[in-house]
């Protein structure tokens, strides 16, 4: 496995773990069992990397600039309704950079304690793969869930993408999947995605029964929450509750195929962009209610049209100051692209502007 990522202050240097163009080349003999796929040909369940995502230059787009205001530690908002609602972006295991943000905005104390009282809290998924320390990430997320919920708020987060194929990784690992393009396996899916040796060694039960509850869909005050901007969610219900239900159906009946069409699926983006996006988005509100989705998955820096690298070249990667609204206003980007050295993101709902 390669080196880990080196953070710094203000700066992280990273030697990426995978080509991110173009799979590679290792037969089924050589090396992880999991790497075989076919030959010149990259397995369906690939995720583009940053440097494979197109860039997209909008004009019609806007960037929301948040400043937090941190709550006093351990204040509990006033009043018997809930309390403030936030949500998180991707965090791809930058357990560092997502104490220093969720500190920012008061929502944890010095000691990494939860001190938002009543607050909501809403994690959009993707918590491991690519960065340092996807296990500490949900350590960290379990551990705050008990604390909140003790002090009249919750801690929750949404099933991403990359819980189903950590989740494929371990309990089906080189079983060949009918991906519809050739043989796929989930463990080759997982190491071509970022996959870190250490999560791995470190997974226990504990962290799969966790991510195999999670929900892939809620509606929280007048917002959608989802991880992936796809309209694929359609396909497993006309409800949210018929969503979840279905999802943790499939995860229940341990079928490897069944398993990994959800991730193939859920692994979808971009439908919210260009002129069809609006609606597209209105075809999910319609269906499951709110009146803004707020997802994650795709990041920023490429919805923006901006370039950006891991290794931190010509300037240090790209400048994310807040989420990002598009498709008309209906739509809320989350992933400010940590792990191309962006911003992790933790933005209290609702946006103004």
């Amino acid at each position: 496995m390669p080196a880990d990522p080196t953070l710094h202050l203000g700066h992280r240097t990273t030697v990426p773990p995978y080509p991110a163009a173009a799979a590679p080349a290792a037969p089924a003999a050589s090396g992880h069992p999991g790497n075989a796929f076919p030959e010149d040909e990259l397995p369906e369940g690939y995720t583009p990397t940053e440097r494979d995502l197109p860039v997209i230059n909008r004009g019609d787009t806007v960037q929301v600039k948040v400043s937090p205001v941190p709550a006093p530690a351990g204040e509990v908002p006033a009043g018997d309704g809930p309390g403030p609602l936030y949500v998180v972006g991707d965090v791809h295991g930058y357990l560092d950079e997502l104490l220093a943000a969720l500190r920012a905005q008061g929502l944890i104390d010095e000691n990494g304690g939860w001190a938002a009282g009543n607050a909501r809290l809403w994690f959009l998924g993707d918590f491991t793969d690519r960065g340092p320390d996807g296990i500490g990430v949900i350590d960290l997320v379990m551990r705050l869930s008990a604390e909140a919920a003790a002090a009249g708020g919750y801690c929750k987060a949404l099933m991403g993408n990359h819980e189903l194929l950590l989740i494929g990784a371990k309990r089906f690992g080189d079983t060949p999947v009918n991906s519809g393009a050739g043989t796929a396996t989930f463990q080759a899916a997982w190491l071509l995605n970022g996959g870190q040796k250490q999560d791995m060694d470190r997974l226990q039960d504990v962290h799969l029964q966790w991510m195999s509850r999670l929900d892939a869909v809620v509606r929280e005050d007048d917002h959608l929450l989802v991880h992936s901007d796809t309209t694929a969610y359609l396909e497993y219900g006309e409800t949210i509750e018929d969503v979840n239900d279905t999802v943790h159906e499939i995860l229940n009946r341990n079928d490897a195929d069944e398993v990994w069409d959800v991730f193939r699926k859920f692994t979808k983006r971009f439908a919210f962009r260009d002129d069809g996006g609006p609606q597209a988005v209105q075809e999910l509100l319609s269906t499951y209610g709110g009146s803004r989705i707020v997802h994650g998955h795709s990041p920023i820096p490429y919805l923006l049209g901006q370039v950006g690298t891991e290794d931190g070249e010509d300037g240090g990667g790209p400048v994310v100051h807040g989420p990002h609204v598009y498709a008309d206003g209906l739509a809320i980007a989350m992933d400010g692209g940590v792990t191309m050295a962006g911003k992790l993101l933790v933005v209290q709902l609702p946006l103004n502007g």
